[in-house]
């Protein structure tokens, strides 16, 4: 599989990005800090379209306003952590947070509209960066017409960066359409450790930057770690069960439904059947649902657990310490297929995955992709050690089967705590990017390496070629 090369191409082939630029680039070609520095401040319009993306956009947001030695304003679209960073978004994120194929049509104007409010609002902004985050359909649509725009008016271009690459590796033909992105794409902030080559040899400039998920340990032992080899998150198990009046002995089981609306609300009623099923076999049964800081999520979690069929706690987006105390509370954990994958493997936690989508969009998933499982720890080792449930295998009946072999087996609950230090290892950014950095200004301190904080310096010291 195409994954199987991850760890040889981290450590052989991904050479410091800012040694290559000092290689590359003659001093007569202005970096983005040079842009700054002529009008003394760095503008920077920064575009998420989902609450992913919006957590990712905050913590760039940061890591720019700490590297940058000018002041650096913000406009775009985010969420509500891009917001608590100074941003004022110029919609909602929910406007625009659509995912799937079928899923889109009923929600084409409004995207358009919204296409077109935030390609004039980032024209009258005239930034010196633009950065897209994630959300492919929306991003790139953006980046393409602004850059028309500018060539149009002969206006002076900004830079553009994407952050978090698109699952080429995921799909047929997939590698070939890398090529057109190189267009009105400046640089591609990559968060797996094969994306940054297969870019490069496609004409488009790329640095793995590490995987986001990371800074959740970072953020949550502030000061008390000095790198990433400490992978793991032990959240407080018996202080989350007291607080929340859990039982000795009870089963506990963590479920994530997903961050949009549309997600959620086609994989909460399936979860809720599998509970029923489970309830008889596990007389104290207590589901923990997380709720994605998504307002619209939040309205429709809340009422439908009012019909809930065992006792539940419902766990509110935002906080990363609350969170990983209520998954250091469960034994397993039950996630529609996505970023929340990852996040168990930091927490050590085993669980399953399952996702549901339109049947057109599952017809043309089955058609279109080249590997075989969904979920990112799957997709890395290139082997089931979680199991999945896609599609219309996705059941109650599949998934309370899946939950009852895991909760009752402790070697598949080991293998997948095993795996876990090797997931998290591949997400690592190399040594070697970490050294060039420090070696680019000795001033800053390098030795918590951060995602957010490689990403902030690969954009500050980008020169156009």
């Amino acid at each position: 599989m195409f994954y199987k090369t991850i760890w040889n191409v981290n450590c052989q082939k991904n050479v410091g990005f800012m040694r290559l630029l000092k290689r590359c680039f003659s001093v007569s070609r202005q970096t983005v800090l040079d842009m700054a520095a002529k009008d003394g401040e760095l503008r920077v319009f920064i575009v998420s379209g989902e609450v992913s993306g919006d957590t990712i956009g905050s913590r760039l947001m940061v890591s720019l306003k700490k590297l940058c030695p000018f002041p650096v304003h913000f406009s775009g679209v985010g969420g509500s952590m891009m917001s608590k960073q100074g941003l004022k978004s110029l919609f909602p994120i929910e406007d625009i947070s659509v995912m799937g194929i079928w899923e889109l049509l009923p929600h084409l104007r409004t995207i358009r509209v919204k296409l077109k409010e935030t390609i004039e609002a980032a024209l009258m902004f005239q930034p010196h960066v633009v950065v897209t985050v994630d959300s492919k359909g929306f991003s790139f649509r953006l980046l393409k017409q602004l850059r028309a725009r500018y060539n149009q008016q002969s206006w002076d271009i900004p830079m553009h960066f994407h952050y978090v690459a698109p699952s080429f590796w995921a799909w047929k033909g997939g590698e070939a359409r890398l090529k057109s992105l190189a267009e009105f794409v400046d640089h591609i902030l990559c968060i797996l450790p094969n994306e940054e080559e297969v870019c490069k040899s496609n004409g488009i400039d790329a640095t793995f930057v590490g995987h986001p998920i990371l800074e959740d340990v970072l953020e949550l032992y502030s000061g008390k770690i000095t790198s990433l080899c400490e992978r793991k998150i032990k959240g407080n198990c018996e202080d989350f069960k007291e607080k929340n009046a859990i039982p000795t002995g009870a089963t506990v089981i963590s479920m994530l439904p997903g961050s949009r609306l549309q997600e959620v609300t086609k994989m909460l009623p399936i979860f809720a059947n599998t509970m029923e099923l489970l309830r008889k076999p596990n007389p104290e049964l207590v589901t923990v649902i997380h709720v994605a800081p998504n307002w619209h999520v939040e309205n429709y979690i809340t009422g439908f657990v009012h019909n809930w069929p065992v006792s539940s706690v419902l766990v509110p987006g935002g906080s990363q310490q609350q969170k990983y105390d209520a998954l250091s509370a469960s034994k397993v954990a039950l996630c529609t297929s996505g970023t929340v994958a990852v996040e168990m493997q930091l927490a050590r936690l085993p669980c399953v995955v399952a996702y549901r989508a339109h049947f057109l969009t599952e017809w043309l998933i089955r058609y279109k992709a080249k590997i075989p499982y969904i979920s990112l720890p799957n997709i890395l080792l290139d082997s089931a050690i979680i199991p999945e449930a896609l599609f219309q295998a996705c059941t109650e009946t599949k998934l309370a089967s899946l939950l009852t072999e895991l909760i009752n087996n402790d070697r598949l609950r080991e293998e997948q705590i095993s795996a876990a230090e090797k997931v998290t290892k591949l997400l690592i950014p190399s040594e070697r990017t970490v050294s060039s950095l420090a070696e680019e200004d000795s001033g800053w301190n390098f030795s918590v390496r951060s995602p957010s904080k490689i990403a902030a310096s690969v954009i500050l010291y980008h020169a156009r070629k």
